[in-house]
C-alpha cells in the first residue's frame, strides 16, 4: 500500500505558531500508525521466533532458548494433611511439614537431579515458589540434592501468587466439613469458600502469574548474565495440589469440566512439562499416557498432549474441543446442559 496521499489535513501557513504545531503534530498520525503496526509484527517475530525462523525472516541476535522443562512439585506432606484440626489453631500460611513431609521434599529433589543431569554439562535450575511455610520448607529439601552443585541453581523467586487456595482465616473444622460437602454439590471450581476463594479465582491470579512467566521465559530472565545461553535451563514450580491444576488448566486452555476431572499430585510429586520437537511443552514428552490418565486426563486431552509434542510455539490446535467444530458435538456434554 502505498504511503502517499494522506488525508489527514495539512498545517495552514497562516495560523499561529502554537497552532500550526497543533496541527503539524496531528499530520503525523498516520505515519504513527504504520509505525505502531511494525513494531507490533516485530514484537510477535520476537515472541515466537521459531516461526520467523520458518518464514524465512532475519534476526541480528540467535534466539535465547527456551527453558526445557517446567516441573511442577507440590509440597510434601504437611500437618494440614495429616491433622485437619491444625487449621483450627495455626493459619493456614504457616502449616509446615511433618518429618515424612521432609521425606518426601528429599526425594523428590533427589528425582530431579536425576532427570536434569542427563542433559550434560551445562544444566541448570530456577525456582518459583510459593511464600507458604510447607512450600518454602519443601524447596529446601529439594535443595538438598543440590548441595554438591550450588553453582546449578540459577535463582529462586518467591511468588505470591503461586500461594494455595484461600479457605478463609482461622478454620473452624465442623464448619469446613460443611463447606466441602456443599461445594461437592456447586461444583469444585466455582463455589467459594466464605471469606476464601474459589478455583475461579485462583484461576485469575494464576493468569497473572502465567503471563509473568511467559515475559521471563521471553527476555531469557533464567539465562544468567555474562554467560552463554543454555538450552538445558528448567524452570521449578513448587506449590499446592489445587493451584498446580490451575497452572496446568490455564496453561493448555482446559475446560472446566476437564478440570474437575483432575486428581491432585500425591505430596512431594511432580509433573513436568517438557518441550516436544517444535518447542512447545507437552506432558507426554516425560509421562506415559498412562500416568497422565491417573493423573485425570482424558483420551481428547491427552490427544491433544501429542499434538503438543511436534507444534510450534504460536500454533493452535483446532481440532481441539475447546477450539474448534468438535466443540458443538453432542458427544462433547454441552447440549447436555440443563439450566
Amino acid at each position: 500500500m502505498a504511503l502517499t496521499g494522506s488525508k489527514c489535513p495539512a498545517p495552514a501557513l497562516s495560523v499561529p505558531r502554537r497552532r500550526a504545531r497543533r496541527l503539524l503534530l496531528r499530520t503525523r498520525c498516520c505515519e504513527d500508525s504504520i509505525g505502531a503496526q511494525l513494531r507490533r509484527s516485530q514484537q510477535k517475530l520476537q515472541l515466537f521466533p521459531e516461526r520467523a525462523a520458518a518464514a524465512g525472516r532475519y534476526h541480528p541476535d540467535p534466539p535465547i532458548p527456551r527453558p526445557r522443562r517446567i516441573i511442577l512439585v507440590r509440597h510434601g506432606e504437611s500437618e494440614g494433611n495429616v491433622d485437619e484440626a491444625a487449621y483450627t489453631r495455626v493459619p493456614d500460611p504457616r502449616i509446615g511439614l511433618t518429618a515424612k513431609g521432609w521425606c518426601d521434599a528429599e526425594d523428590c529433589g533427589r528425582r530431579l537431579h536425576r532427570l536434569v543431569e542427563r542433559d550434560g554439562d551445562d544444566w541448570k535450575v530456577y525456582f518459583y515458589v510459593s511464600p507458604y511455610r510447607r512450600t518454602l520448607e519443601t524447596l529446601r529439601g529439594v535443595g538438598h540434592a543440590f548441595d554438591d552443585d550450588p553453582h546449578r541453581i540459577a535463582g529462586v523467586r518467591e511468588e505470591p501468587r503461586l500461594r494455595e487456595q484461600d479457605f478463609g482465616n482461622f478454620q473452624d473444622r465442623e464448619k469446613m466439613r460443611v463447606e466441602k460437602e456443599t461445594r461437592l454439590r456447586y461444583g469444585r471450581f466455582f463455589y467459594r469458600f466464605p471469606n476464601g476463594e474459589s478455583a475461579a479465582d485462583v484461576y485469575d491470579r494464576i493468569t497473572g502469574f502465567r503471563e509473568t512467566l511467559r515475559a521471563d521465559i521471553d527476555i531469557g530472565r533464567f539465562q544468567p548474565p555474562g554467560e552463554e545461553h543454555s538450552p538445558n535451563m528448567n524452570v521449578v514450580i513448587v506449590s499446592h495440589g489445587l493451584t498446580l491444576r490451575v497452572f496446568l488448566m490455564r496453561w493448555y486452555k482446559w475446560t472446566v469440566r476437564q478440570f474437575e476431572g483432575l486428581n491432585n499430585l500425591g505430596n512431594g510429586g511432580s509433573l513436568v512439562m517438557q518441550t516436544g520437537e517444535g518447542g512447545r511443552y507437552s506432558l507426554l514428552v516425560h509421562h506415559s499416557a498412562d500416568e497422565l490418565r491417573e493423573f485425570g486426563l482424558t483420551d481428547e486431552m491427552i490427544q491433544d498432549q501429542m499434538w503438543q509434542k511436534t507444534a510450534q510455539p504460536g500454533d493452535l490446535n483446532y481440532t481441539f474441543m475447546t477450539n474448534g467444530q468438535a466443540f458443538f458435538d453432542p458427544h462433547t456434554g454441552v447440549r447436555s446442559v440443563k439450566v
